[in-house]
């Protein structure tokens, strides 16, 4: 029996074991190749997936940003129309102020008292005229000072002098004085009771 050789049968089967190992490994990496393909692939579609939401969010966000650009174009027509329509309310609501000024003024002007030019801004009024004498300037003011003898509400207030000169003209004397003082707009009686 020492005769009998088992290399060759160990030959054998070591070279079958190598060659199941070989295809086990080779079928192993197919499978891990296959197996890491299919993570690619669902990691690649997972990636598409929010690309493509992103896109259709930036899609939403450029529309609404033109609504907010157009919202906010609609808001500065609307604060324009409101604007022109306080303008138009604030007119409106001056527009018998101009004709009592002058009424008020004729009211409180005495005899012997002219006015040679009349300069408003805002409330503030100046007055430029002549008189006969300093008493008629000063009765023109107390008659601005004064209260309304008939009830009526008081529109013209505050005079103060800010120049009088005297000056002679044809032979006579005559004062020039500059005059200023403040426009009162009374409110009416039914916006009192509102307030």
């Amino acid at each position: 029996m020492s005769k009998i050789n088992l290399l060759p049968w160990r030959e054998e089967l070591r070279k079958e074991k190598t060659q199941e190992f070989g295809v086990l490994m080779v079928g192993f990496a197919l499978f891990a190749a296959l197996i890491v393909g299919i993570a690619h692939l669902y990691h690649v579609s997972l990636i598409d997936y929010h690309n493509m939401r992103n896109a259709y969010l930036d899609e939403q966000i450029k529309q609404l940003d033109k609504k907010i650009e157009e919202i906010q174009r609609l808001e500065r027509e609307k604060e324009r129309l409101i604007a022109r329509m306080r303008a138009i309310e604030q007119l409106q609501r001056n527009r018998p102020l101009i004709v009592r000024f002058f009424d008020e003024l004729i009211d409180k002007l005495p005899e012997g008292v002219s006015v040679l030019s009349i300069n408003q801004e805002g409330e503030n009024i100046t007055i430029n005229g002549e008189a006969q004498s300093n008493a008629r300037v000063s009765s023109f003011m107390r008659n601005l000072e004064g209260d309304p003898a008939d009830g009526k509400q008081k529109w013209l207030k505050d005079p103060k002098l800010d120049i009088i000169q005297g000056k002679t003209e044809s032979g006579q004397r005559i004062s020039a004085f500059t005059l200023r003082f403040t426009q009162v707009v009374p409110k009416a009686e039914d916006e009192d009771e509102g307030a």
